[in-house]
């Protein structure tokens, strides 16, 4: 090999190198934004699971206007 090509290669490779260098932190980011994904697609996938399984156990609770109702009724009953 030559001087020429010599300093030809080691060119390529400082170029090859300054490449890998600038595009490994943006593959770094895509891999950790993947996994990050993943966990929440599994994480949703469980609580619709655990959400599923707890609809059935779920005591029905009146709500405030349901309370509310009632009181003003009662109310009525007692001052009539």
């Amino acid at each position: 090999m030559t001087t020429a090509q010599t300093e030809g290669l080691t060119a390529m490779l400082v170029v090859l190198g300054i490449f890998v260098l600038m595009v490994l932190p943006s593959l770094i980011g895509i891999a950790h934004d993947r996994r990050v994904d993943r966990q929440i697609r599994e994480a949703q996938q469980a609580r619709e699971e655990t959400a599923d399984q707890k609809s059935s156990s779920r005591s029905t609770v009146p709500s405030t206007a349901t309370w509310y109702a009632e009181g003003r009724r009662s109310k009525k009953l007692v001052s009539s």
